[in-house]
């Protein structure tokens, strides 16, 4: 099996505005980098970065699609038309949406699987809070959030987008997962995902979220199973996000 590229997913949350994006996208486009780039922004600034990532190795992502195909579900946004806007990734059950707007392991799974059927590379994220760690529960916890996944989507399919790990504790709160506390858990998720296709699991990128910085990706993206990163505040600063995107 060829090695797995990396990749780096940019999240940029809900920050940004058409001149902060404009010129990021400028520093952005000056840098050099040799793995595959996602940037997620908010949905109205998916044109604008369509636009300004053109011609780059880099491509535009949402942060959330919905559940249901077009039609009456006012202030929803269907992956028909993030395609539509010319969108290729999309991030799907951030510990965000979970823990804030309630999202279920089952509801995170079916819109991995709304994803893949409009064309759309889902970035399916997965993690455990503090309290579900200190209790020991962190490969039940993320287990858990796994098994829903591949009940409604295949592994083959994974292998055409990502996981990401991000442990909730260390989202945001300049705390991060050792290499090794991280790489355990990435070997967890391979070695379950080989448990349904074996021959599949070793193509599947698993990325790192979880306070990744110029000063620690290169150390964390050395481990054997974490194929990238999912980058949230670092990714605001465009020389800082083109830092983590050469460790790569």
């Amino acid at each position: 099996m060829t090695a797995r590229r990396k990749l780096i997913a940019a999240n940029w949350k809900m920050n940004g505005s058409r001149a902060a994006n404009a010129a990021w996208l400028t520093e952005f486009r000056a840098g050099r980098w040799s793995c595959d780039v996602a940037v997620c922004a908010p949905f109205v600034y998916l044109p604008q970065l369509r636009d300004g990532l053109a011609g780059l190795a880099a491509e535009p992502g949402a942060q959330n699609l919905a559940a249901e195909t077009p039609g009456a579900f006012t202030g929803e946004v269907a992956g028909e038309m993030l395609i539509d806007v010319g969108c290729k990734w999309v991030i799907v059950g951030h510990s965000e949406r979970r823990a804030l707007y309630g999202e279920t392991n089952d509801l995170v799974a079916v819109k991995a699987a709304r994803a893949f059927a409009v064309g759309l590379k889902p970035i399916v994220c997965v993690g455990e809070t503090l309290a579900e760690r200190e209790a020991g529960g962190t490969l039940e916890v993320v287990g858990a959030q796994m098994d829903a996944v591949l009940k409604r989507c295949s592994v083959v399919q994974l292998a055409q987008a990502a996981l990401a790990y991000e442990p909730v504790w260390a989202i945001g709160t300049g705390r991060t997962a050792t290499p090794a506390q991280a790489q355990e858990v990435h070997a967890a998720i391979r070695a379950q995902l080989a448990r349904a296709d074996a021959s599949a699991a070793g193509a599947v990128r698993i990325l790192y979220g979880g306070s990744v910085k110029p000063g620690n990706a290169k150390e964390l993206f050395a481990q054997p199973d974490i194929d990238g990163g999912l980058i949230g505040g670092a990714s605001l600063v465009a020389a800082d996000f083109l830092a983590i995107c050469q460790a790569a």
